[in-house]
């Protein structure tokens, strides 16, 4: 199903990511093939492709919103349980409800900075509280660390929609902190905490690949600013809506 790019691009993800390797070793095909699609050579094209329709728009459009971390995510190609490309669109000061949020991810995961700037911090969990906030805040100040409140993040039964469960009190340690500018690219077992966020006034383009079969149930999700709400709805593009997308993110490319 698919066009030239499209089939060309199935094709190098199945290759390089199927079969049975291990993280390690996932991490780093996924990286590499993830700078080889970013490519002006073949990024644009693709993109072109899909916003004349080839691939699949109606599913594709199902699982492409505006995610809760402030960017637009558009699914470029479903690989099902192995692997999935999209393309991320941040939009500086776009925020969202979970915009300061640290995190992890079901799966291993590489990104290719397209277009921009992204920053990144990565942590790592220094100790853990009670149920007292209050508390957790005394001991982050005698030991360095950040005081959060941890939650497990999952998808609803019947919808796509996240839930939250609380998961108590938390310390973060910062352990990295980078910036990823055009050109260059990351790649990030599944278990590390990280956040990261559009680092400049225009628009920044990601090209993401998750990737793996064993997929986690749930994510860990740590915030200190403030409780969430126990559940936060995705609303789907209509597959105009994504069409459009797509046709508004070839037009920057080309620009490039």
């Amino acid at each position: 199903m698919g066009g030239r790019q499209v089939l060309a691009t199935r094709r190098l993800l199945a290759g390089a990511l199927d079969g049975e390797l291990p993280e390690h070793r996932l991490v780093s095909a996924a990286r590499s093939v993830v700078a080889e699609l970013g490519s002006p050579d073949r990024l644009p094209e693709l993109i072109a492709e899909l916003a004349s329709g080839e691939g699949d728009p109606e599913g594709c459009a199902r699982l492409s919103y505006r995610h809760v971390l402030g960017f637009d995510k558009l699914l470029l190609i479903d690989g099902g349980p192995r692997h999935m490309l999209r393309a991320h669109v941040w939009h500086p000061g776009a925020g969202g409800v979970g915009e300061e949020d640290i995190h992890n991810h079901r799966s291993p995961l590489a990104s290719y900075v397209v277009r921009g700037r992204l920053a990144m911090e990565l942590y790592e969990v220094c100790g853990e509280g009670g149920d007292d906030a209050g508390a957790a805040g005394d001991a982050d100040a005698q030991v360095g660390g950040i005081a959060a409140v941890r939650y497990e993040e999952s998808l609803a039964e019947r919808s796509a929609d996240w839930v939250l469960e609380p998961a108590g009190a938390a310390r973060l340690r910062l352990t990295h902190v980078g910036q990823y500018a055009a050109g260059s690219s990351y790649a990030l077992p599944a278990h590390t905490l990280h956040r990261a966020w559009c680092d400049t006034d225009a628009p920044t383009v990601t090209l993401f690949l998750e990737t793996g079969a064993e997929r986690r149930r749930h994510t860990d999700v740590f915030t200190a600013a403030g409780p969430h709400p126990g559940a936060v709805a995705k609303v789907p593009l209509d597959v105009r809506g994504y069409l459009e997308a797509l046709s508004d993110l070839a037009e920057q490319l080309r620009a490039l």
